[in-house]
C-alpha cells in the first residue's frame, strides 16, 4: 500500500514517536507499504526550519527519510490542477497540497489531522 505522510507524521516519527498512534506506527514499520513524503512537506519543514519556528536540518530530515525508508512525491501541475475545485477545510496551504496529491495519487495520508477525512475520496490512516 502507498502511504503519504503529512508533514506532522514525519516530525513526530523524529522527535515525539510518542505521538504516533498504533495504526500510524504499524504502518510506517510495515514493510509492504511504500511510504511516501510530499516535496511540500519537504518545502513545509524548511520554511519552519528557517523561521526559527522547527528545530529540524536538512540532515536530520534526510536521516528521517533513509530510517523510515521514505521516497519524495514530486509535486506535479497535475497535482496543482487538482485544487482547484477543492473544498476549504483546510485554511493551510501546505495541507491543501498534500490533499490534492493524495486524490490525485489515489493514495491514503498518515495524519493526526481529522479535516483530512472531510475530504471525499481521502483515506486517512492514524
Amino acid at each position: 500500500m502507498r502511504l503519504l505522510l503529512d508533514t506532522a507524521v514525519v516530525i513526530y516519527a523524529v522527535e515525539f514517536p510518542e505521538k504516533l498512534s498504533r495504526r500510524a506506527l504499524a504502518a510506517l514499520r510495515n514493510l509492504d507499504n511504500a511510504i511516501e513524503l510530499s516535496a511540500v512537506s519537504v518545502t513545509e519543514i524548511a520554511i519552519k526550519a528557517a523561521s526559527g519556528k522547527l528545530a529540524f536540518s536538512a540532515v536530520i530530515l534526510r536521516k528521517a527519510m533513509d530510517d523510515l525508508g521514505i521516497r519524495i512525491l514530486p509535486y506535479t501541475a497535475d497535482h496543482a490542477f487538482r485544487m482547484f475545485g477543492l473544498p476549504r477545510h483546510h485554511g493551510d496551504p501546505f495541507d491543501r497540497q498534500i490533499v490534492a496529491q493524495a486524490l490525485c495519487e489515489n493514495i491514503s495520508v498518515v495524519t493526526p489531522d481529522d479535516k483530512f477525512r472531510l475530504y471525499a475520496g481521502i483515506t486517512v490512516v492514524w
